[in-house]
């Protein structure tokens, strides 16, 4: 079969049943599906790529995931994932701004951005410059209240334990993805300097900026330095930022993603967590590390 297609419940509001299953086999004219974990996901490979709508209408429009991939080179030898809405759950440039008492103001121009409504670095220095003079200290504050999205972990571990690179690459900065990146055990991270005084942030942030095209690029040298092409890489993320790496993987995956996001991608994890990203690269369950 040339395709398999995955299909994922959110498992904190459903769980994938055998009568759901076999009406999508049907619809797909697929082979006999194989659970990847019980009530959460199972895959049917199939010989055509169906119509993502179509799948969808067919499970009543369950929170339940369809992802279709090519049943060859499924497993990816590099994960390259943005941070912010994606392996953590905030965008932790507005949880440093709510420490400035400014969230709102700099929120807005974060959701702008993501959406594709305005140049990413233009807003990054924008949003960076209304921060100048806040302590250093709401740093380590608003890393305490950071929270690592529910999947993140096995989802880097098991890639990991199995030979495959990991890349956190952000458009956030370097403070936040070397916390994340050590808790998680990502061999690699990426992403802009914030300045500071020794005290105080002086409302900089080091050029260049990393953005939507800095991204893309290092998608490119890191898979180059693994010696992988780009169809042996994983690339997950939820804004306009990610659209051009998103664009190069072989796998690019927009999750929960802000809608120029989900209008472009070809994969889509709008109700599971991060374990959606194994098990469309065909990993069961039973092998997840943590």
């Amino acid at each position: 079969m040339k395709f398999v297609l995955v299909l994922v419940a959110a498992r904190d509001k459903i769980a994938l049943t055998e009568a759901m299953v076999r009406r999508i086999r049907e619809h797909v004219a697929g082979t006999e599906p194989v659970w990847l974990s019980p009530g959460e996901a199972a895959e049917i490979p199939c010989m055509v790529e169906p119509e993502p709508e179509l799948v969808a209408a067919a499970l009543d429009y369950a929170p339940v995931d369809a992802l279709c991939v090519k049943s060859r080179g499924r497993r990816k030898a590099v994960l390259v994932a943005d941070m912010d809405s994606t392996i953590v759950t905030s965008e932790t440039l507005d949880e440093v701004a709510g420490e400035a008492g400014i969230k709102d103001r700099i929120a807005a121009i974060t959701a702008r951005s993501m959406a594709g409504e305005v140049e990413f670095a233009a807003a990054l220095r924008e949003r960076v410059a209304l921060l100048e003079g806040l302590d250093i200290a709401a740093l380590e504050r608003t890393w305490r209240r950071t929270e690592i999205t529910p999947g993140a972990r096995e989802l880097v571990a098991t890639m990991r334990a199995h030979g495959a690179t990991t890349a956190l690459v952000s458009g956030g900065f370097t403070w936040f993805t070397a916390r994340v990146a050590a808790e998680l055990g990502f061999d690699i991270h990426r992403a802009n300097t914030l300045l500071d005084d020794g005290s105080r942030l002086t409302g900089k942030v080091a050029e260049p900026v990393l953005d939507r095209d800095a991204k893309r690029a290092a998608l490119h040298e890191i898979a180059e330095k693994r010696g992988a092409k780009l169809g042996a890489v994983m690339a997950v993320g939820d804004g306009a930022n990610d659209l051009a790496m998103l664009a190069d993987a072989g796998m690019g995956v927009a999750y929960h993603a802000k809608p120029i996001v989900t209008a472009q991608a070809k994969l889509r994890v709008d109700h599971a967590d991060l374990r959606a990203l194994l098990f469309a690269q065909g990993y069961p369950a039973s092998v997840f590390r943590s």
